[in-house]
């Protein structure tokens, strides 16, 4: 067993390694088109797009407004563990001068404002879609059921507008399948 856990390992590795170009170019891509609070139509397609082309076993969209989750089983009995990431961004216009700099503009709570992922989401979210591919390409060697959610509205809804996590668990994210370990990054 663990010449075997050793070989998953090494191979998980060199997966990762080859996925990085194409995290840092959806980060770039996410980075320049962000997307306020219940507002990530264009962040969730993305992700959908993305999850489906990996042939997850279920891609759920709409969840808690714009939220996406992702369901991919492994090959072999085990737990059921979940991954999280925040797609949102905030109400802050960028002063940077990045290739990749957001000019995004809005309205958000009836302020004219720019829009920028100036608390990491983005990278949260290019993270989460590297992990999707790399462990949809060893998925029979998977012992349980990994659920991917790509959360909505981390910051906080628009005035009147509910959103987020506790949307999220109100409609059942963590229940069907019963998640048993969560981890999320910040």
């Amino acid at each position: 067993q663990t010449d075997k856990n050793a070989a998953l390992k090494s191979k998980l590795d060199k997966l990762a390694e080859a996925e990085e170009s194409k995290v840092i170019a959806w980060r770039r891509d996410l980075h320049q088109n962000p997307e306020l609070s219940n507002r990530e139509f264009k962040t969730a397609e993305k992700v959908a797009k993305h999850l489906r082309d990996l042939k997850f076993d279920e891609v759920k969209t709409g969840v808690a407004k714009t939220g996406v989750v992702g369901i991919l089983r492994g090959g072999k009995p085990g737990p059921v563990v979940a991954l999280r990431a925040d797609m949102d961004g905030l109400p802050v216009t960028e002063r940077g001068n990045l290739p990749f700099k957001s000019t995004v503009r809005t309205t958000f709570n009836d302020i004219e404002t720019g829009v920028m992922h100036a608390c990491g989401h983005d990278t949260h979210v290019a993270i989460l879609m590297g992990t999707a591919e790399v462990l949809s390409k060893v998925k029979n060697e998977l012992a349980g059921t990994i659920v991917f959610i790509f959360q909505p509205s981390e910051e906080g809804a628009p005035k009147g507008e509910e959103g987020g996590a506790g949307e999220m668990i109100k409609e059942g994210v963590l229940d069907n399948p019963k998640v048993e370990t969560i981890f999320g990054l910040h």
